[in-house]
């Protein structure tokens, strides 16, 4: 084959020398636009995994790189007058001139033809080729050449970042952060050769613009981060080799993915590669590690399918779909990681101390999870566990998991920062709940959580979603639940919760196993008729959905004095917490969000007058609910729809609930419109309920995809959330609290004492579990851990 790539640098390189390798009879050339030894970087990084994949497709220049490269396995951050330092990381840096020197060398010995300073202006500059490699870089000409095929999705983030260097010399990965009067900047700093450190330094558009930095040339802006940053640098000066670029040297990051990777221009097939199809922030170092893995997965494929020019259309389909994948995991790692670095002046720096804001920062890509920092460094997070349990009032000399530590919200204090999530049901009769709810919660609370919370419990028969919801409108309910209650605290060391709320424009639905299934109306002439609903707006749940009535203003009145009545009859059942249900479509939902309140008086318009009955709502309650036991609310802090609730109406929502009385946001999302388009995956809600912890000032409960006890842990030790809602791993467990206990060996958790029996046999199996699934001999622990985290 003869094969072209355009771009000398790390992926064009290193693919032009595997597939010499591969078959010395392949014609291949990499052009490249600077001079042989021109670079306009410092150091790059990638992982030990990275290293290791490249020891095995060329032992030959992962040698020399491993001569060349520093390795360290420390971060350390230094915020607010603390230094904080944990061990484990395993990563590699070397300089960009030293990499592509090396790889360019390599690329000579095995005869790959090297061609620079000639700047390619287009693919069909090489009409012979069977094969052009797009390695031009994050301003591809060849991807813009061909913009309607590739589809790049290009994004411009928000941050301004400098790169530069300096001769200090940092012995580990090192983060600053530093605050001005007008905002927090952070530097980003590694050591890649024996003379010279990587110096990032980055920070808010906004920031940048109030110190005068959009009108600074580039000495200029050196000479302000020389004076931010004098006491850790020391005296050494920060050096820049961007002197190519016109005015500031300030970038924004671009984040390019493409939905199509290769094309055939009549003559050649050409792929992108690289920065070209997809980038990676630096805030988890991943760039060149993407562009050396590209290499080696096309390599790859030419190797099991041919590397004859009639296999190309077949390698190219294969190469996409694999790379892809792995592509797609990191650049959401990636994206993670930027957004942690592009809020933590407004989010984290001033609101968490100086230990749990280096744990948020360490998890922020959420790739590197509670278990996996204890395969990286244990000594360091158990000492972080016991600072962690000091803080939740723990006096006890062992480490305690973040999510066995008590919480107290009011007069009430947690065992632990598990919730079992309200669950609906469906096996109520005429609102009455009966032995099927005794036994379900009942169970869960033996099971291990700190709090069992009930379904969302109507105030009247009209505010049901299904005939099978409870209610609590009379004495006969309220006797029913009080039978619970009294079980519970008889029983267990659990608290006990009830979820209030009104199903409004989604009530009068069948259970999810009859008629016409979840959110379907009743049938006519069914065993239940259908009842009369109510909303925000005339506006239906469903397109061909039962039509509310809108609500005026003596509905409103009625329903919130419903509310309150129940809410009085709910605290002489006993409950111990009490959540309105202001999300998820149902009556108070459909005032909040714009997609179902179409109203035009003061009910409607503005988030402020959209929020005006539910907060008039929760007030009421607040008053009849007794002042020394919490009052949890549920919003919808995202719709999944253009026009609806965002992230950012959730902040002032949150705001608004906390000054009305709330103790506490249960941040939920969706649910709200048929027509939304939610990004699942793990632990997907969490980040709304970090944001609103952090910016409102409230504490929070995440839900959403939790479900095992490292992601527990994760969320509450970085202060992501200060409770957990577990919901179908307890249905298919209700001593998921108690087995998750076990599989991660803590062991001095309460049990039932009729069920201790179990105890020690359930810890001895995930022990041996754990014992066979141990670690390859031989690996660092550094290696394990990334490892395990896919780096």
């Amino acid at each position: 084959m003869k094969i072209v790539c355009i771009g000398g640098g790390p992926a064009g390189l290193y693919f032009g020398l595997l597939m010499k390798k591969l078959n010395p009879a392949h014609d291949i050339t990499v052009v490249e636009r600077n001079k042989p030894y021109d670079t306009f970087g410092w150091g790059v990084v990638f992982s030990d995994a990275t290293m290791d994949n490249m020891r095995v497709w060329d032992p030959v220049s992962a040698a020399e790189i491993q001569q060349a490269f520093n390795h360290w396995d420390d971060i350390e951050t230094h915020i607010k007058g603390e230094v904080i330092r944990s061990g484990g990381h395993g990563f590699v840096g070397i300089g960009r001139k030293k990499l592509l020197n090396i790889l360019q060398a390599r690329c000579e010995a095995l005869g790959v033809k090297l061609v620079f300073e000639a700047d390619v202006q287009s693919d069909e500059d090489y009409p012979d080729a069977d094969l052009i490699i797009a390695s031009d870089g994050i301003n591809s000409r060849i991807r813009g050449r061909y913009e309607a095929v590739f589809k790049p999705d290009i994004v411009t983030r928000p941050n301004r970042y400098i790169w530069l260097g300096t001769k200090r010399l940092y012995d580990a990965f090192t983060f600053l952060f530093e605050k001005t009067e007008h905002g927090w900047f952070q530097a980003h700093i590694y050591k890649f050769d024996e003379t010279t450190s990587t110096f990032i330094v980055e920070c808010p558009e906004h920031v940048w613009q109030a110190h005068g930095l959009d009108q600074a040339d580039q000495a200029q802006s050196i000479a302000f981060c020389e004076k931010l940053f004098a006491q850790n640098l020391q005296g050494h000066a920060l050096m820049t080799n961007a002197r190519h670029l016109r005015g500031s040297a300030w970038l924004n990051f671009q984040r390019v993915k493409c939905e199509q990777w290769s094309h055939f221009n009549g003559r050649s097939h050409v792929v992108l590669m690289g920065d070209a199809v997809h980038t990676a922030h630096f805030a988890i170092g991943s760039g060149t590690k993407l562009a050396i893995e590209d290499a080696i997965e096309l390599t790859r494929q030419f190797k099991e399918l041919g590397d004859a020019p009639a296999h190309i259309p077949d390698v190219l389909a294969r190469y996409q779909a694999l790379r892809a994948v792995d592509v797609l995991r990191l650049q959401n790692a990636a994206w993670n990681a930027m957004e942690w670095f592009e809020a933590c002046g407004e989010r984290y720096c001033d609101q968490l101390p100086p230990p749990q804001f280096v744990y948020s920062m360490l998890t922020r890509s959420q790739r590197i999870s509670h278990e996996n920092l204890r395969l990286r460094g244990k000594a360091w997070l158990e000492g972080y566990e016991r600072w962690f349990a000091a803080q939740a009032g723990l006096n006890v000399p062992q480490a305690v998991p973040p999510m066995f530590t008590p919480y107290t919200v009011k007069g009430t204090t947690l065992k632990n920062r598990v919730m079992v999530s309200p669950m609906a049901q469906y096996s109520a009769v005429d609102g009455l709940v009966g032995d099927y709810h005794l036994v379900h919660l009942g169970a869960r609370a033996l099971g291990g959580a700190g709090l069992v919370m009930v379904e969302m419990t109507a105030p009247n028969a009209e505010g049901r979603i299904t005939p099978g919801c409870p209610g609590l409108w009379n004495d006969a309910q309220q006797a029913a639940f009080t039978r619970i209650v009294d079980w519970v605290h008889q029983h267990s060391s659990a608290k006990i919760a009830l979820q209030l709320g009104h199903a409004g424009p989604k009530g009068s639905t069948c259970a999810p196993w009859q008629g016409g299934g979840m959110d379907q109306a009743l049938p006519a002439g069914g065993a239940e008729d259908n009842w009369p609903l109510l909303a925000a707006s005339a506006q239906p749940y469903l397109p061909d959905g039962q039509v509310p009535r809108a609500m005026t203003r003596a509905d409103m009145d009625a329903v919130r004095d419903t509310l309150v009545a129940s809410t009085r009859r709910a605290a002489e059942c006993g409950f111990d917490w009490l959540e309105l249900h202001c999300a998820h479509g149902y009556l108070l939902s459909s005032f909040i969000s714009p997609l179902t309140n179409r109203r035009e008086d003061d009910y409607g318009g503005s988030l402020e007058n959209r929020l005006r009955y539910p907060l008039e709502v929760l007030r009421a309650v607040r008053a009849a609910w007794p002042a020394q036991l919490p009052l949890s609310v549920r919003i919808s802090a995202h719709d999944w729809v253009e026009g609806g609730i965002t992230p950012d109406d959730a902040v002032a929502m949150a705001r608004a609930f906390k000054a009305a009385g709330a103790d506490m946001i249960d941040v939920s999302s969706g649910q709200v419109s048929p027509a939304q388009k939610p990004v699942y995956g793990r632990m997907f809600q969490t980040p709304f309920a970090d944001r609103v912890r952090q910016e409102a000032g409230i504490a929070t409960i995440a839900v959403g995809a939790i479900s095992e006890a490292d992601h527990v842990n994760s969320i509450i030790a970085a202060g992501r959330a200060d409770l957990c809602a577990v919901a179908r791993p307890h249905l298919a467990n209700p001593a998921w609290t108690l087995t998750e206990a076990a599989k991660i060996g803590y062991t001095p958790v309460e049990w039932p004492r009729a069920y201790v029996s179990g105890k020690s046999q359930m810890e001895s199996l995930f022990a041996r579990e754990k014992a066979q699934a141990a670690a390859v001999p031989g690996l660092s622990a550094a290696e394990q851990a990334n490892r395990a985290a896919g780096l």
